[in-house]
């Protein structure tokens, strides 16, 4: 199973930005990769700059890491063309209705209640609940 380091899952988005800026050919992957980062502008200059991939972001000095938030939408795109957990992709079409089809919009509805479900499984110490994980979904789509 590929299990990337933190710098090799940031070189990833900083190779697929750069690939797709010089129009070269990309993988399936890194084509995805490559629109998040698209529909990401206030990530642009980071990614574009070699010293990013050392950078740290701390919570407690009001930072989002970039990273993670791409991550998880790479994660939440792979959930979606699988359904896994079951029920995400219906979630997922709830929330793109309540959001007037605005796809971004809907995406991070998702994605915050996947930060949310981790976040409660670090604090517990138990697995992710992929239940209560679409069921949040759910809830943000006025379910």
């Amino acid at each position: 199973m590929f299990n990337p380091t933190r710098d090799q899952a940031r070189l990833f988005f900083i190779d697929s930005w750069r690939k797709h800026q010089a129009k070269e050919n990309l993988t399936a992957m890194e084509d995805v990769a490559a629109e998040l980062v698209f529909q990401h502008p206030e990530y642009h200059a980071l990614l574009e700059n070699p010293e990013a991939v050392d950078k740290d972001f701390k919570p407690e000095d009001g930072q989002i890491n970039p990273f993670l938030h791409l991550s998880l939408h790479l994660a939440i795109h792979e959930q979606l063309s699988i359904n896994q957990p079951p029920g995400i992709r219906d979630a997922y079409d709830a929330c793109l209705r309540r959001r007037g089809d605005d796809r971004h919009a809907a995406l991070h509805d998702v994605l915050d209640a996947l930060g949310e479900t981790i976040f409660e499984a670090q604090r517990s110490g138990k697995p992710m609940d992929a239940l209560a994980y679409v069921e949040n979904v759910k809830r943000r789509a006025g379910k």
